[in-house]
């Protein structure tokens, strides 16, 4: 009874949530949009003839604001998810899982040797409820997307990820400065107060995609 108890008041919250209630009237998929919309407001992420890879992407939120933003400019979005998404005008989706060499293949394959100018992530792995254990899959899972850069990010590009802090945080916070040239930390309005989540920009990628510093003044 009480685990029912407890998701009935979560649904209660949900449906009174003003982004939920937001998302509802603008008909994007999820409230999660807003998070983005927030953060590319204020530091200009999603431009023009941009190549846009997003992580973890369903419902289709995210989606929804890059086709808008940068599909509609000459760009290109492409989306993983492992779970299905209905399409979206604009954008390229890959089902299945990211840390899947055949889904990282594909995705190397999409960029080409330029790579994307911008990597979203806003994955999360399945929650227990073991405060301990989720931690440690969130970095984990973090840690995977920053080692898939290499691949697929490009020389001077930027890097927009969901973390939870708790262990590793720092330490994963210190792994970013020495990645990208500039690292940020952004606790969007749309991101519940009580929630540990927040995104981390890196901006100025100083690898090349073969994993070698391209970034004049860097040691090699």
């Amino acid at each position: 009874m009480g685990r029912r108890k407890a998701a009935d008041r979560w649904l209660q919250a949900h449906v009174k949530d003003a982004f939920v209630r937001q998302s509802w009237r603008t008909g994007y998929r999820s409230r999660a949009v807003f998070k983005l919309q927030e953060i590319d407001d204020r530091d200009r992420l999603l431009r023009p003839a941009t190549t846009v890879i997003e992580l973890g992407a369903a419902p289709g939120g995210w989606s929804q604001l890059v086709a808008e933003r940068v599909g509609a400019r000459g760009g290109r979005a492409v989306a993983v998810d492992l779970l299905p998404m209905e399409p979206i005008s604009g954008v390229e989706f890959i089902l299945g899982d990211v840390s899947a060499p055949a889904v990282q293949e594909a995705l190397v394959e999409k960029v080409g040797p330029q790579g994307a100018g911008l990597v979203l992530s806003d994955m999360a792995p399945s929650l227990t409820g073991i405060n301990a254990l989720d931690q440690a899959r969130v970095m984990t899972l973090a840690g995977l997307v920053v080692d898939f850069c290499e691949r697929i990010l490009a020389p001077r590009g930027t890097l927009l990820i969901k973390v939870f802090q708790g262990e590793d945080y720092r330490g994963f916070l210190e792994q970013l400065r020495g990645a990208f040239c500039n690292v940020s930390i952004r606790k969007p309005r749309a991101s519940r107060p009580q929630s540990r989540e927040v995104y981390l920009l890196g901006r100025g990628y100083k690898r090349g995609l073969d994993g070698s510093r391209q970034i004049a003044g860097l040691p090699s």
